[in-house]
This record gives structure tokens, C-alpha cells and sequence, in this order.
């Protein structure tokens, strides 16, 4: 069995995930060869109700799990449904846009309807991966802006190296009222424009890379009323478990190197961005 990062401290103020994938975690989507730290998770055979009792042990008591194509949004959609304290999204990743039909549009609208799905994501575009052309990201992208509207439901946008595409079809389409960046990973100065625009940004472990400074310098610029932390699990795992699997637990470490950069104290910090999460995804 693979073995799993030690706990960090427990928060002494409860905080959410913002976005994570439960169903990767626990294997309901096969890893391929080429995912090792998916494959690394799904050896530790994780369930959900596993990943939600580590998580709330160290003062995580809430998530979001997403979804990236229509199978994986309807089983995310079915265990919020089941699981107290966990909410949705739905949507067709970037990388699968191609698949984006309108007949598969129309079902993630319908999933998008649903009281425990609150995310219309994750979507938007990818430049670093050509798995989907740019035409068919854009316009998978705009058709999910559209739903997200209709339906009132938080955005979460993928950003994948296509920072200033990502906001120009925001100003072209007119952004829904709640957007959040997920995995934030633009600059200072694109964070400037985010906080112009009210829209969130969601910070995860690459935050807390030697590396990436330049994501500190775009938290500082960040408002706490603006920001959100989150996995990505099994994803981008804070430092210092770099090459492990993630997952909901470790939020801790990067919400503490958060309020590092921010000058703040952990529970402050907490306390804001528990309370953008009722803002971005409702009451819980």
C-alpha cells in the first residue's frame, strides 16, 4: 500500500478545500501509466469517507469536489448529494473540449441545476497541453460562462498558460458574478486585474514552492476577501511532500504559508476565506 503524507498540526480555525478531485482519489477514474501520482493515490486505496475523516481531523471540515468531463461530473454531483459538507462542480475540462457537444452541454447544465452542485467548472483554456485545439477551447469556455450565468453558479476556470485569452473572453462574454481562479497561477500584475474585477483567487500547493515566488508576490497583492485555498488533490502537493499524492488534509500547509506571505495569523486568514467560500458556493 503507498503511503500517504503525516498529518500536518491541526487549524485551530475551520477552513475549506476549494477544489479537489474525490473521484481520482478513490480510483473511480482509473490512472493511467502516465499519472504516477494519480496511480500513487488510488494504491492507497482512499475512500471518501477516509479522505473526509483525515481532512476534518485537522480542521478541514468542508470541499469541492470538481469535475472535468460528463462522467466525472455526474459522479461528483451524486456524492455531494450524499456526503454532509461536500458541494460540486461540472463541467468539460479544457484538455477535453472536443467533447463539449451540445448534447453534452445541455447535460452539464442539467447537473448544474442541482442544489448540491454550486461550480460551473473546471473549464476554461490550457495552452500548455495540445490535447483540445484553441477553437474548441474557446468556445467550450464561452458555452460553460453562459451556463454558469444561467444557472448562477460560481465559475472556476482552469488557467493554464492563456492568462490574457482567459481574461479577454471574460470581458467579451461578461463574466458570471462569482468567478474563481482555481490553482491560481498568473503574477502580481495579473492579480491586480482579478482584483479589479472581483474575481477570487484560489491559492494551492505551488504557493509554497522555492520557485514560485511569483505567486507569493500575486497572494500579497491578493485581498483576503478575494482568496480561496485548495488541493487540486491528488495534485500539487504542498511543500514538503512534493512528488506525493495530495488530498484535502494537507490544506493546512499551504493555508499557513499563505498567511506567512499575508502577514496574518492562520485563524485570521481561515476565518475570510471560510467566509468567501459562502459567498463563492452558498451556505453550507
Amino acid at each position: 500500500m503507498s503511503k500517504l503524507p503525516a498529518a500536518p498540526e491541526p487549524l485551530s480555525s475551520p477552513v475549506f478545500d476549494s477544489h479537489c478531485h474525490l473521484d481520482i482519489m478513490v480510483g473511480n477514474r482509473q490512472a493511467s501509466s502516465g499519472d504516477p501520482v494519480a496511480q500513487a493515490a488510488q494504491a492507497a486505496s482512499a475512500t471518501v469517507r477516509g479522505i473526509l475523516d483525515d481532512a476534518r481531523a485537522v480542521g478541514v471540515t468542508r470541499l469541492v469536489t470538481i469535475g472535468y468531463d460528463l462522467p466525472s461530473s455526474r459522479w461528483n454531483a451524486d456524492v455531494a448529494a450524499e456526503q454532509e459538507g461536500v458541494y460540486a462542480g461540472v463541467a468539460i475540462h479544457p484538455n477535453e473540449a472536443h467533447a463539449s457537444t451540445p448534447e453534452v452541454l445541455a447535460e452539464i447544465e442539467a447537473l448544474a441545476g442541482r442544489p448540491e452542485v454550486r461550480a460551473v467548472g473546471e473549464t476554461g483554456l490550457d495552452y500548455y497541453r495540445d490535447w483540445a485545439s484553441k477553437d474548441d477551447q474557446h468556445a467550450s469556455f464561452r458555452a460553460h460562462v453562459e451556463i454558469a450565468k444561467r444557472t448562477g453558479k460560481a465559475l472556476v476556470i482552469h488557467d493554464r498558460e492563456a492568462h490574457d485569452d482567459v481574461l479577454r473572453v471574460l470581458a467579451a462574454e461578461g463574466a458570471p458574478e462569482k468567478v474563481v481562479f482555481h490553482s491560481y497561477s498568473g503574477d502580481a500584475e495579473m492579480a491586480k486585474k482579478c482584483v479589479a474585477a472581483g474575481y477570487f483567487m484560489s491559492f494551492s500547493g505551488p504557493v509554497t514552492y522555492k520557485n514560485a515566488g511569483y505567486l507569493r508576490a500575486a497572494a500579497e497583492v491578493a485581498p483576503p476577501e478575494l482568496m480561496l485555498v485548495e488541493t487540486d488533490a491528488p495534485y500539487l502537493p504542498p511543500v514538503p511532500h512534493r512528488g506525493k499524492p495530495n488530498a484535502p488534509y494537507l490544506i493546512p500547509l499551504t493555508l499557513r504559508c499563505l498567511a506567512e506571505v499575508k502577514g496574518v495569523h492562520p485563524d485570521r486568514l481561515g476565518e475570510a476565506i471560510s467566509a468567501n467560500g459562502v459567498t463563492v458556493f452558498g451556505e453550507w
